[in-house]
């Protein structure tokens, strides 16, 4: 994928390469739908936390991989999907 394959090649400049992929998250063009009875339905049998994600919950991933705490991360790709991808 693209992620590995430009943290292995931008590696040796010192560049670090990761990305965040989002679950399904409540915005101003998402809410409605996800608030539907479907989709909670979908979101107590399909994740984990039985909830879609908030404003706010993908800012602490950012900040991370901003940081120079996360300067040894790199080719990742970080799920925040509440553990959906673990289903």
């Amino acid at each position: 994928n693209l992620t590995r394959a430009l943290a292995s090649e931008w590696g040796v400049k010192g560049i670090t390469v990761n990305s965040i992929c989002p679950g399904y998250f409540y915005t101003d063009l998402t809410t409605d739908t996800l608030n539907s009875d479907f989709f909670q339905a979908n979101a107590k049998t399909m994740i984990p936390l039985e909830r879609y994600g908030k404003e706010g919950e993908l800012d602490s991933t950012a900040i991370f991989l901003a940081s120079p705490a996360s300067s040894y991360v790199t080719g990742v790709m970080i799920p925040v999907d509440g553990g959906y991808t673990c289903m």
